[in-house]
């Protein structure tokens, strides 16, 4: 199979092969307005190019919010797998997320993605497609397999293997564009396009409702870790959520998505407001809520943080603390949560 994908990426004839044509779809993405696509599409994906001579039909998700993008694009039906899953899946796609086998609920191995025959394997992680995971997207292409990497990992950053620094803040147009991007490279623009314009409403919607005053709240974001805690930098999706809502993100002076800091640097910033990651995997101490709270009240320096004094927690889930679809979630259960705290 493999040797045979090689030869008709030789010719040019299989999607996602790089190719030598010009007629790339640059950092804009493809266009707003909807519209069948012509194929061959080519694009310029996270500094690869990669060409698509026919929408997909053996599609393979490497991480769960590229998974919920196909999935609400009505794409079930040309998937042959998924893995790497934090939360349950949004629940008005269990039903099409019920026919899309499950490789691995965390990271497939590459024999196991290679076993079901994809014709494209998409991520939304740096993680995923790097060898000591899955595999980088130079093996793929070797193997006649194309790939897909979220534009919300490489737009405005600096990607080292799994670790990303970002330039500037993601923002929501960067997810739009993802969202274009697949419906395109599947021929489903306006699917995409439907999706697009319920997101932004959305969005809309939820930051006009946000009421921040003068005085913007601050908030640190913690997604895991005991001893040394992994809390959310500037740029990724925690920091899009802050600005979407009007707060100030404490720890914004760091470029990395999640630096490792101290107990000690979060008790001198005291920020009004802290939001917990609630993940379901519970892979290490600190995964879930319950811990979280338990070493917050208990722990001698955080303890006396006034937003554990006064109990002032949001809760998202770690899916909604990647970017992604779930950020319009995301937003929306912030707002809320910033006005129940009075912040």
């Amino acid at each position: 199979m493999l040797a045979a994908a090689t030869l008709i990426c030789g010719a040019a004839l299989v999607a996602g092969c790089a190719s030598n044509d010009r007629s790339v779809v640059g950092s804009s993405g493809v266009p707003d307005e909807p519209g069948a696509t012509a194929y061959p599409l080519t694009l310029d994906n996270c500094g690869e190019t990669v060409t698509f001579g026919a929408a997909p039909r053996r599609a393979v998700s490497l991480y769960q919010s590229s998974t919920e993008i196909l999935l609400s694009l009505g794409l079930a039906d040309r998937m042959v797998g998924t893995s790497t899953w934090f939360d349950p899946v949004l629940g008005h796609l269990v039903e099409s997320d019920a026919t899309v086998p499950r490789l691995a609920d965390n990271d497939a191995s590459l024999e196991t993605v290679l076993g079901v025959e994809p014709d494209l394997v998409t991520s939304a992680s740096a993680h995923t497609f790097t060898p000591a995971v899955v595999a980088d997207r130079d093996r793929f292409a070797q193997l006649g397999v194309p790939t897909y990497q979220s534009p919300s990992v490489c737009v405005d950053a600096t990607v080292a293997g799994e670790d990303v620094t970002r330039d500037r803040p993601l923002t929501v147009d960067t997810l739009y564009r993802e969202i274009r991007e697949l419906a395109a490279i599947f021929d489903v623009q306006e699917r995409g396009s439907a999706l697009v314009d319920t997101l932004r409403a959305r969005m809309n919607a939820a930051t006009a409702a946000a009421g921040v005053g003068a005085e913007r709240p601050t908030v640190a974001f913690w997604f895991s870790g005991i001893d040394t805690p992994y809390m959310a930098g500037c740029c990724s999706a925690p920091g899009l959520l802050a600005a979407e809502v009007g707060a100030v993100n404490v720890f914004a002076d760091a470029r990395d998505d999640w630096p490792e800091v101290n107990w000690e640097i979060l008790a001198d910033r005291d920020p009004d407001v802290l939001v917990l990651g609630d993940l379901s995997r519970k892979r290490v101490d600190g995964d879930s809520l319950d811990t979280k709270i338990a070493f917050l009240e208990s722990n001698p320096v955080t303890k006396e943080l006034s937003a554990v004094r006064e109990r002032r927690y949001v809760v998202l889930t770690g899916s909604e603390l990647d970017p992604g679809i779930r950020a319009v979630d995301a937003v929306e259960k912030l707002a809320d949560g910033l006005r129940s705290t009075g912040r």
